[in-house]
């Protein structure tokens, strides 16, 4: 009897990682819609900004300096942002001629060593970012007015954000585990 007890209380153990794993899960996959929510609201802003900016131009002959402005911060927001919290490795350009190829054991072990040079790479690079950054809130933007510390914050997030998940994907390599990506998928050109 204590033997069945003692498989029953294993198999709740068991039982409650699984659900604490889908609760994690669920958690991030509504995080990871929220950064997406996030990119269209920069993406829309963008947009909008820049038909103000031809309407004004072309339209009224009218330039408007703010609207470049907030045409170049949101695309340095877009790109920064969506690289750190929404695209997924299997979605990044990559020039895999050599590497798909190679059998998922090999292309764990390449994923270990250049998640290592990325997370040491990065890593030296933050305290450097992170000084640059915060020495830029003694300016401000040329016609907002919003301190250059706030908006260029993205760089030092998406740092961090590369940090961890090249420190994911070594995990996953040391696990034997290769990247997901689409291998042969190959391109137009």
């Amino acid at each position: 009897m204590a033997a069945g007890f003692h498989e029953d209380g294993m198999a709740s153990k068991k039982s409650s990682k699984k659900k604490s794993l889908n609760v994690w899960l669920e958690r991030a996959r509504w995080l990871r819609g929220r950064a997406e929510n996030v990119l269209v609201g920069l993406l829309a802003a963008m947009f909008l900004s820049f038909m103000v900016q031809i309407i004004s131009r072309y339209v009224f002959n009218y330039p408007l300096g703010w609207t470049d402005e907030v045409s170049v911060l949101c695309w340095l927001w877009v790109v920064l942002w969506g690289a750190a919290f929404v695209l997924r490795e299997r979605d990044e350009v990559r020039f895999d001629i050599f590497y798909s190829a190679l059998s998922e054991t090999a292309r764990a072990k390449l994923a270990v060593i250049t998640g290592i040079a990325a997370i040491a790479l990065f890593t030296i690079a933050l305290p450097a970012v992170f000084s640059y950054v915060t020495f830029l809130r003694v300016e401000k933007s040329a016609y907002l007015g919003i301190r250059l510390d706030y908006l260029y914050s993205i760089y030092l997030i998406f740092n961090v954000a590369v940090i961890v998940r090249y420190g994911a994907l070594v995990y996953r390599g040391l696990q034997g585990r290769a990247p997901e990506i689409q291998i042969g998928a190959g391109s137009a050109l």
